[in-house]
Parts: structure tokens; sequence; C-alpha cells
């Protein structure tokens, strides 16, 4: 069988530095379509599979210069540059005379299905996790089946785009009928989009005993042009909170620190056994602490602190819920 270029060198090194570059690109990486655990680098991937179906070479300097290719070919930004992907596609498909076969049989978040795709083979998947195969069906298969008669998208609306948005919007209305007067409206127009909880503890020095909420720290928005911080007000028997613009104090440390917890109102402190024993006897609580709104109308989010509206709004979701649960449950049993 003939050698690989792959079983006699391989420029590790310098794939290796542009796989763990990769990691602090966001726009434009399949990293950003779903969270995968295990998910495999598309620098390593790319370079690897092409390496893998070219021949091995002869002479030294051939090698080098091949070499010096696979490292271009696993920078990010070279993914999609013509005359990079161009040579590698030809490159692999003179060596088989057609597209090879590549088959990932454990294919997770995707990448090896997605560079051999995209370095003009065959590609094939296999999974068993029904989330992988949604992803690799968004991310393989789809956007082939959208592709126009000349091989790329349409350049009025892309069919695939107007689909996801029908389809969207149809889950989003079925989702409102069910649910949606679990987000009622404020009257500003605003939507609650997100509660923000936090675990309590009973502080332990007998002469305080207020209910201490666990918060690593009380950022609520840390951006270049807008930081909001939750500010604690302890007060004899509880600690309320005020929601601040630009705080003066220190939001990043909060009441919680590797399982020990300080408390704000007397300053004492829970060790981390003890805080962990606490959690295991069930002495542990919650509190809604701040909701978090949108409008239609306006960018970003806003943030206030929770009432017993909101409390209320909960328990009749959790109600609703439950009930849910265990109708489902009985017609399955059933």
């Amino acid at each position: 069988m003939e050698k690989k270029f792959i079983e006699e060198t391989f420029p590790i090194k310098k794939v290796s530095e542009e796989s763990a570059r990769e990691k602090n690109i966001k726009q434009g990486h399949i990293s950003t379509l779903h969270i995968w655990w295990a998910r495999r680098p598309l620098a390593s991937s790319r370079a690897t599979i092409y390496a893998s179906l070219i021949p091995a070479l002869k002479t030294e300097e051939e090698k080098k210069e091949k070499m010096k290719f696979i490292e271009e070919l696993s920078k990010w930004e070279n993914s999609t540059n013509p005359r990079i992907i161009e040579k590698a596609r030809r490159d692999i498909y003179e060596a088989y005379g057609r597209p090879p076969r590549v088959l990932d049989p454990f294919a997770g978040g995707g990448s090896i299905p997605l560079e051999a795709q995209r370095l003009g083979c065959e590609s094939h998947a296999l999974e068993y996790n029904p989330v992988a195969v949604l992803i690799l069906k968004a991310m393989l298969e789809y956007p082939q089946k959208y592709r126009g008669k000349a091989g790329k998208f349409a350049d009025t609306e892309s069919p695939l785009l107007k689909d996801l948005k029908k389809w969207g919007d149809w889950v989003l209305e079925e989702t409102k009928k069910e649910i949606g007067k679990f987000y009622p409206k404020e009257k500003d127009g605003s939507i609650p989009a997100a509660y923000i909880w936090a675990r309590t503890l009973p502080c332990q020095n007998p002469s305080c005993g207020v209910e201490i909420p666990l918060m690593r720290q009380f950022w609520l928005a840390k951006k270049k042009n807008k930081k909001i911080a939750l500010k604690p007000i302890p007060k004899k028997d509880r600690i309320d909170f005020e929601i601040v613009k630009d705080p003066d104090s220190d939001p990043s440390r909060g009441t919680v620190y590797r399982a020990v917890v300080t408390c704000p109102v007397c300053k004492s402190k829970i060790p981390a056994k003890e805080t962990r024993k606490l959690f295991q006897e069930g002495k542990n609580g919650e509190r809604l602490i701040v909701v978090v709104t949108t409008h239609p109308k306006r960018k970003g989010k806003r943030y206030r602190l929770a009432n017993e509206q909101d409390l209320n709004v909960f328990k009749e979701a959790e109600k609703y819920l439950n009930e849910k649960i265990r109708r489902i449950t009985s017609e399955m049993e059933g």
C-alpha cells in the first residue's frame, strides 16, 4: 500500500499552535453553532486529513515545501482562501482520480467531516447522540441541500435562511401560545428574558443568622460602555440589593470563593468543609434576585430587582411544569 505523507512527517508544532489560536476565534467558527465537548480543532482536522490523503514524497526538498503548505493550510484565515483550498483539493483529487470517501464514525461536533467536505472529499459522519446528529445535519447536510444550481446560495435571500426564519417563527409562536403567560409584558412593553437566582445558606453566627445569597461576583454587565452591577445592602435581619451603574466598589468579589462563604452583615465566614456539609444536610435555599428584560424596539438588556409578582409567576410556571410532567409520564405508562 502506498505510504501517505503523514506516515513520514508532519508539522505538529505549527499545527498545534494554530489549533490553540483557534480557541479565541468566534466569528464564523462552528463552535458558535452549538457548544460541544471535546470538539476537535478545525486547524488540526484540516491539516491531518490532507496529510493522510496525499502520498509520501521522495525528496527532502519536496517534503519541506509540503510541510510549509500544510502550515499555511492549517491557519484560520486560509480556511476560506481559494488559492490554498483549491490547491489542497487538487492534490487530493490527483492522488485518487476522484473525491475520496472520508468516514468519521464518532463525528461529535463535526470538525473532521466538515474539513473533509471543505477539502472536496465525499464526507460521511456517524453519531448516536441526537444533539450531535442535529449539529451535523445543520452544518453538513442542510447547506448542501440548499445550494443553488451554480453551487452557490441564491444572490437574493438564501432559501436556507428563509426556511430557518419561517420555522423559527413557527416555533416561537407555538411556544408563546403555551408558556407566553409566564413572561408577562411590563408597562413599557418590556418582556422578561431571564431570571437570576442565587443559592442561599444561613449565616452560622448565632447572633446573625441572615440568609446569605451565594454569589461569586456581582456583575450583571461588564462591557466597555456598559457596567452594571448588584450592590449588596446589608441590614440587621436580611441582605437587600441595589442595581448600580459604574459601581464605585469591586463587584468581582462576591459572598463565596472556593466554597468559603462570607456574610456581608457580620463578616463571619463559613469554611468550605462546613459549606458542603450544610448543602448535604439540605440547609440551603434559593432566592430570586434579578429579572433581565428585553424590549422589541430597543437594543440590549435591562435589569431590575425581582419582586413578589415575579415570584408568583415562577410558582405558577413550576406548578404548570410539574403537572405537565405528571400528565406525560401517565400517558407513557398507560
